[in-house]
Parts: structure tokens; sequence; C-alpha cells
């Protein structure tokens, strides 16, 4: 990295590379930085809506490149209860490293410098600083540092998931053929006591199991956790009789779901999960990402550095309507009665289904 950038963006998920391809479409010399040497399979961000691939085309990636699998309708479980929707448009399922490994590409085509195992630590005095004791300066930072904490960037979650806080679980699950006619075209969700957990059919065939559960339902181990929900949800049992229980399941600790910030400072624009964690049993953090980086592009391009606080509370804003909605699916979802009645409530009324998904997309604007 030589000379002066006009943008320093770090992280290089969907935020970080999707900001970084508008940034150096519009001609700024921008830095991409990645803390790992190699493009990993993070553990959330299976599903791709429709509203999401269409901004994934504007940015020249279409479902070709991707290769996922189809995803054309939402299913619901909880314990015995099902319902099943056609979403409003076909979506797609596709793993993190196929997802975030195009995007980096069409970064670096664009004319952004990706650099790799720079571990940004902290944001001062309009440097970025790094573990190894560099400051990185530029008038622009954009910080896409997805679920990782980041020092004087506190993400509190509501009092209530303090005193039990949600943690993320991901196991995957070969491919089976038993698996494919069980998932079909379908993202599922499997609701229980103090948790849920999405399911998704991806690119090679295997399938994305992600949970958010609370703390209390942890027990003695994750495994013992997915053994024991397997048992008393029959139909999340089905799905996990695939599983390969010596592949280890990663998780991620106190995930502040409800989470938003309209605030920052000129010449930081903060993106992604890093401005706001919409809970995912109805939200998408995905759609948030790429969202959040196409406006972040359009304010810079208009103001530079200065457009950052006002660009932050506009974000904050357009998020109030989806992340209100997906609190209160997640809240009732994730309750021992209302999981089942909510389902019952879906195969009543599919529109309601319908409606809720693109009611927790975040708007244009």
């Amino acid at each position: 990295m030589t000379g002066t950038p006009d943008a320093i963006v770090v992280g290089a998920g969907p935020a970080g590379a999707a900001a970084a391809i508008g940034l150096a479409r519009g001609g700024a010399k921008t830095w991409l930085l990645e803390r790992s040497r190699d493009t990993g399979d993070a553990l959330c961000g299976g599903f791709l809506s429709w509203p999401t691939l269409a901004r994934l085309a504007a940015l020249g990636i279409g479902t070709g490149t991707l290769g996922g699998q189809v995803v054309r309708r939402v299913r619901l479980f909880a314990g015995e209860a099902q319902s099943e929707t056609p979403l409003p448009a076909a979506a797609m399922g596709v793993s993190r490293r196929r997802l975030d490994s195009a995007l980096q590409a069409a970064a670096v085509v664009a004319g952004a410098g990706l650099e790799r195992g720079i571990v940004a630590t902290a944001i001062e005095d309009g440097a970025v600083r790094t573990r190894d004791g560099a400051a990185l300066r530029a008038p622009s930072t954009f910080l896409a540092a997805g679920k990782h904490g980041f020092r004087g960037f506190a993400r509190e979650p509501a009092a209530w998931q303090r005193a039990d806080p949600v943690m993320g679980l991901r196991l995957r699950l070969p491919p089976h053929p038993a698996l494919d006619r069980l998932v079909e075209d379908a993202v599922e969700l499997h609701l229980f006591d103090r948790g849920y957990a999405g399911l998704v059919r991806q690119e090679d065939g295997s399938a994305n199991l992600c949970l958010a559960v609370h703390k209390s339902q942890l027990g003695a181990s994750p495994e013992a956790l997915l053994r024991r929900l397997g048992d008393t949800n029959p139909h999340l049992g089905e799905r996990l009789a695939r599983a390969d229980w010596t592949v280890a399941i990663d998780a991620i600790g106190h995930v502040p779901y409800g989470w938003r910030s309209g605030i920052t400072t000129p010449g930081l624009f903060r993106l992604g999960d890093q401005a706001g964690v919409i809970p995912s049993l109805a939200g998408e953090g995905m759609g948030i990402a790429l969202a959040s980086a196409e406006a972040a592009v359009a304010a810079w391009r208009r103001g530079a550095a200065d457009a950052a606080p006002a660009f932050q509370r506009a974000l904050a804003a357009r998020m109030v309507r989806p992340f209100a909605l997906a609190n209160i699916v997640w809240r009732v979802g994730e309750s021992r009665r209302g999981g089942p009645l909510m389902v019952r409530a879906a195969a009543l009324a599919p529109p309601l289904v319908r409606g809720m998904t693109r009611a927790t997309r975040l708007p244009g604007g």
C-alpha cells in the first residue's frame, strides 16, 4: 500500500466489498482491508432475498455467477405445527465463501486494492490502527467489520438480552438425497423455546443450519443442544439425522440482535452489522449489508467525508420499521407458546407471511 487513499474500507465481507466496488467505480483510490488471509465461510448469511439479488446484479454479480440453490418457498415449523408459503419472488441459498469471493473479485476488478492479513483494531484520530502498530489514514473510512467487536464502537443489546445473551451456532449438513427431498427449494425456520434455527441448501448441495439461541438453552455443549432439539422437534430431527457429528459446530457469542445506531463522526461511515443487527428470524443481514453500502457510496459521492453523519442518521431511520417488526416476530417466535401460534397463523393466512417478508426488508432511499 503506497500513497494516501481517498477511502479505507475495513472488512471485505458483503458490506465492505460492495462499498469498495462502488467507491472504486466512482474513481476513488480505495483500500479494502481484510483480517483473514483466505476467504472463509462465515457463520451467517446463507440466504439472499430477491431485493438482495437485485443489488448484487447491479454490482455485476448475477445469479449465474453465484450458482446457488433457488429458493421459492418459506417453511415454518414449531413442534408438530408447520406451514409453507411461496415467497414474493425467487431468492437464493449460497455460501458466504462463494458470495464473498465474488464480491471481492469484483472489487479488485473495479480498481480497489485488497489487502489481506490486516487486522484493524481501532479508529482513532482519523486513522485506522492495526495490530502491527500501523496508522493508516484516509479522508473517509468505511467500517464494515461484520459481527466482530471493534474497539470504541460498543453494540449493546437490549436489557432483556443482557440477562440471557444470544449466541449464534452453525452446523453444515452434508449433501444427501434425503435432505434434497426434505428441503427442496425452501428456506426453513424451526422455532423452539428460546431460539430458532434457519436451514437452506447451498450451491454444493449441502445445507447451512444456523441457530440463534439464548445462552440458557445451551446446556453442556452445542452438539448436546442440537441433539436435544432434534429429539424434541421432529421435523428438525429428520434433518439432523443426516448430520456429520465429526464436523465442528461454529459459534459466535453475544450477538446484539435488534441493535442499531445513527451516531457517527465526519469521515466515518458505519455499514452492515456495524450500523445495525436485524434479527434474522424475519430480517436479512445480507440485505442490510448491501443496502447500507449502496447508500454510503451514494452519500460519499454527494458530500465526501462530511456526508457521513447525515448518512448514518438516514440509515438508522430506514431501519426503524423493519427492525421493529423483526423484533416482534423474533420475540413471539422463540417463545414456547408463541411459536406454534405463529406457525398456525401462517398456515391459515399465507399473505401475512409474504407481507412480513416484504416489510422486514430495508426500504429504498
